[in-house]
């Protein structure tokens, strides 16, 4: 480590930068398109236009939105805990970004192609839960309070058949590197049609699929599992005190966290950036679009699902989690070790 920090120059520290903030870009780029895509998508699910002055078919809403977020005023009530009611914004965008680190987006980038790639992202993400509770706890507000001890005990619930439904693809990987998980997906077709992904190498990883997409929905607190918002019942849960870009912020980190989920998903179940045509339309440019495109399907399932589906109560949303998810997480990671022992 020393004699890495030794060797840094301006030029590699200006290289550093600009390597990290290709992420960022992409991720404000995609939090613009993701909220005007989920407004027209409530819209056409509910039979209506939704935003259409502001520019062409309203795209121009968001940015208009972020502008008038820009401009209002930064409350922070008088007995709140200043500090950590400051902190706890910065650090719920920061663990989302972080985590796109070891996220493969194409053969030609990935910002670090660690062997523990995969722990890692479930490390660096476990402190979303943290800071939902900072926000809460520094809020000095009951209903804020509830909405984060509501959220605690979700996250931490449901983070054991998410990570029950990733280790299930870790065993038949045989690694926790990201990149080296997506590779293993290139190649030959199955059965000469169905390209060569995991979800169709293993009856049972499909299993694991809908245990890991229903399990980021309550993660990403998206409906039906939106408990710790709740807006008809806690007004607006852990971040009912925040106003201006400081509640923005908390948006765009959810949308961020939808979208890292999602392309985790892309990574272990259907291929990353391998073309769904196999070595046709291949390559560094083509696999980018193609594990984008994947992962913007799951973001469109998710807000399908939300203005689709009624919120549970809360005492459902833990009863599906341990009653239904984590024991059949179990159950289907020992039966995808025994396929993978026999066949």
């Amino acid at each position: 480590m020393i004699e890495f920090l030794e060797n840094i120059t301006p030029s590699t520290t200006m290289a550093l930068v600009i390597h990290a903030m290709i992420p960022l870009g992409l991720i404000l780029v995609y939090a613009l398109f993701a909220i005007w895509m989920e407004r027209k998508v409530a819209a056409h699910v509910q039979d209506r236009l939704g935003p259409m002055r502001v520019g062409w078919h309203g795209w121009a809403q968001t940015i208009a939105d972020m502008l008038k977020l820009l401009q209002k005023e930064d409350i922070i009530p008088t007995d709140a805990s200043r500090f950590l009611f400051r902190f706890a914004p910065f650090l719920i965008f920061v663990a989302s970004y972080a985590a796109f680190a070891v996220i493969p987006f194409s053969s030609g980038y990935i910002g670090s192609s660690i062997n523990i790639g995969v722990f890692y992202l479930l490390a660096i993400t476990s402190l979303l839960t943290l800071s939902v509770i900072m926000a809460a706890w520094a809020s000095n507000n009951k209903w804020s309070l509830l909405g984060g001890m509501r959220s605690a005990a979700q996250m931490v619930s449901y983070e054991v058949p998410t990570i029950m439904s990733v280790l299930s693809v870790i065993v038949v990987a045989g690694s926790l590197n990201l990149m080296t998980v997506t590779e293993m997906q290139s190649g030959n077709e199955i059965l000469g049609f169905l390209p060569n992904w995991l979800i169709f190498q293993n009856p049972f990883l499909l299993v694991a699929f809908v245990i890991f997409f229903v399990s980021i929905l309550a993660e990403s607190h998206r409906v039906p599992f939106d408990l710790p918002e709740s807006e008809s019942e806690l007004v607006a849960g852990y971040q009912t005190e925040y106003s201006g870009m400081r509640w923005g912020i908390f948006m765009l980190a959810e949308y961020a966290d939808m979208l890292l989920l999602s392309l985790l998903g892309v990574v272990l179940f259907f291929g990353g950036w391998n073309s769904p045509f196999g070595t046709f339309m291949d390559g560094p440019v083509w696999g980018f679009f193609w594990f984008m495109l994947k992962g913007m399907l799951l973001v469109f399932v998710m807000m399908w699902i939300r203005w689709t589906l009624p919120r549970y109560r809360v005492d459902q949303l833990m009863r599906i989690c341990w009653n239904i998810l984590i024991p059949a997480s179990f159950v289907n990671f020992v039966l995808i070790a025994l396929w993978e022992m026999i066949f």
